[in-house]
């Protein structure tokens, strides 16, 4: 990390000497320290002593251990106390339950539970459907994960997977107002995984995998999708793949190139960039070169992987050959969803004029955003502390919105798609320029825009299917109640 961060923020409770420069000293220890101050609260005052709390954000754990060193060491000056923020945002967790029906009398508990809620259960079994609208499933959803690849964390089991989960479910209510719960399981097994997955399937009415290592991860969620009757979606495949779609088609604007024209050479033959590269072709992308840790895929060799064994198949349309860095000569774009720097200054200057460079890696990125931008036109990044930040958090809660609002049972490309032309038009021709071509996670009506359009397919798949015979879940009607 090379700048302090709000993720590391820290709050100091100083006993200080009252006297003329006592805040000054105080204000100037901690930037010579090299800390980000952003509060200075007095807590109280009396004739000869202030106990403020100094709050400022850090590079890390140790770096606020010199901080409060730096306080100390200044003369009649205590650190009664450090918390560290981040730990006290997570202490007893991120999420709570909380009723929607008040229980104040008799009549509101007769209702409520016993007997009135009697009625209720003989209706869901004499029509199962009805479960969708009278319980939470219509508007809940599972976010499940084993904790084989959390984050950058890696395989830090399900335990240590749920402050990740549970930061997913707030997301989930903050942008879309879904109720979305984890499920961290203590299963490595696939079989085992999809087994509880259908088990628990009844009180969702949606599935988010998450944070599952590959290639375990691409046989549970077609499994899912193929013997659930509720969507099942895995964010760090389609969600990334959403995103960076939508980025593309609007850096493709500022460059003025067509998808169908550029080669695109992508990093990480994984989870994400196999969906990646799957949903760039579903968008009208032809020259797609996909590389992992050898090179370039090559479809001669064999891979015992199918997903790879997909991709070196599906992809590289020129036989090109030879590593990741002979791969970028003269690409129009790069995607990097694999490992930090793998490229240089001079692989981008090699690229074609007017490159457009993805370097997704987090939080280290495959190549320095500052390097890159010095002959690249457009680059974007994971990060949050460089422009174009590519964040599934764009994507994932308007998605299953969408899918829950239209009563979706699968999910296809056109949603996918149309997802990604959701997030792209966020962005006005006015507004679209290289250093944004992506909306921030805060950006007002992202999420309702992606769930309209991804209701809107799904409503057109339906109506589709139903012409054709198929036998699809009924979706809910346009403006009907759900």
């Amino acid at each position: 990390m090379t700048q302090p961060s709000p993720g590391h923020s820290i709050t100091l409770r100083v006993a200080t000497p009252a006297g003329p420069a006592s805040a000054t000293d105080l204000v100037a220890a901690v930037a010579d320290a090299g800390a980000a101050l952003t509060a200075f609260d007095v807590v109280e005052a009396a004739q000869n002593e202030l106990l403020v709390d100094i709050t400022c954000d850090t590079l890390g754990a140790e770096h606020a251990t010199d901080v409060a060193a730096a306080l100390s060491a200044l003369d009649g000056v205590t650190v009664r106390k450090s918390s560290d923020r981040t730990f006290l945002v997570h202490l007893g967790g991120k999420l709570e339950s909380t009723p929607k029906a008040p229980i104040r009398t008799r009549d509101d508990l007769s209702r409520a539970y016993t007997p009135g809620v009697a009625r209720v259960c003989r209706a869901i079994a004499a029509n199962p459907a009805d479960a969708r609208r009278l319980t939470i499933k219509r508007n809940t959803v599972a976010v499940v994960t084993d904790g084989s690849a959390v984050l950058g964390l890696g395989d830090i089991g399900p335990e240590a997977s749920m402050p990740v989960m549970e930061g997913k479910a707030v997301l989930f209510k903050e942008f879309a107002g879904v109720d979305a719960w984890p499920v961290p399981l203590d299963a490595r097994d696939t079989e085992q995984i999809i087994a509880i997955c259908k088990a628990l399937a009844p009180a969702y009415g949606g599935i988010n995998l998450e944070d599952i290592a590959a290639p375990r991860c691409f046989e549970i969620e077609a499994r899912l999708r193929e013997e659930l009757d509720i969507p099942v979606f895995h964010d760090d495949q389609h969600g990334t793949a959403i995103v960076t779609l939508a980025a593309l088609t609007n850096a493709l604007k500022v460059v003025a190139k067509r998808l169908d024209d550029v080669r695109i050479v992508i990093s990480g033959a994984g989870a994400a960039g196999h969906a990646i590269a799957a949903l760039l072709q579903a968008a009208g992308a032809r020259d797609i070169v996909v590389c992992g840790r050898a090179g370039v895929l090559d479809p001669r060799a064999d891979h015992a992987d199918p997903h790879r064994a997909w991709l070196a198949t599906h992809t590289n349309p020129e036989g090109i050959t030879g590593t990741l860095k002979e791969a970028v000569v003269g690409a129009d774009v790069f995607i990097g969803v694999s490992a930090p720097d793998l490229l240089d200054g001079g692989d981008i200057e090699a690229m074609a004029s007017d490159a457009v460079v993805f370097a997704m890696s987090n939080p280290d990125p495959e190549v320095d955003p500052a390097v890159a931008g010095r002959t690249a036109s457009v680059v974007a990044t994971g990060r949050s502390d460089y422009p174009n930040q590519i964040n599934n958090v764009l994507a994932f809660p308007g998605f299953f919105r969408g899918l829950l609002d239209a009563g979706a049972s699968d999910i296809t490309d056109d949603m996918l798609v149309a997802a990604a032309e959701a997030i792209a038009g966020c962005i006005s021709a006015e507004a679209l320029n290289p250093h944004h071509i992506i909306p921030t996670v805060f950006e007002h009506g992202v999420a309702e825009r992606v769930a309209a359009a991804v209701a809107g397919a799904a409503r057109r798949n339906a109506v589709t299917a139903r012409a054709s015979g198929g036998d699809h879940a009924p979706v809910v009607p346009e403006g009907a109640a759900v």
